[in-house]
């Protein structure tokens, strides 16, 4: 038989795959998963910008009116944007020890991505609807 462990984690911890602070395997996981999607998310963005090169704001704008071009540019746009803030909120927990540094610092973070987010979506949106 094998021997018993001499962890202190909890049954329940070891089969949820958690850490101590309870957050740290599942982030390294969204990390991991958003890092997957960029793959092809990344290589639609640069195929549309090179299909954008060279057109004028009329051409942008036919090129944005096609579903699949807006589709992938928004799905682009989130899915970068959530990667963005959970790198950030993962290099902020690891080296900014200030409590309240590292507060101010998440939230921080938290409104640039919205704010960022925001503004891309609408200027995807004004283009693919004008």
């Amino acid at each position: 038989m094998a021997p018993e462990s001499t962890s202190i984690r909890t049954l329940t911890s070891r089969v949820r795959h958690l850490g101590s602070a309870k957050s740290g395997t599942r982030d390294a996981w969204l990390m991991r998963l958003t890092n997957v999607a960029l793959l092809p998310l990344g290589l639609a963005f640069v195929w549309i910008v090179l299909l954008l090169a060279g057109k004028d704001e009329a051409g942008v704008k036919a090129q944005f009116a096609h579903p699949c071009t807006a589709i992938f540019m928004l799905l682009f746009v989130l899915v970068s944007i959530f990667h963005m803030k959970a790198g950030m909120a993962s290099i902020i927990d690891d080296y900014v020890h200030a409590p309240r540094l590292k507060e101010w610092s998440l939230t921080a973070n938290v409104f640039f991505s919205i704010g960022f987010g925001v503004a891309a979506i609408y200027a995807i949106l004004k283009l693919s609807l004008a």
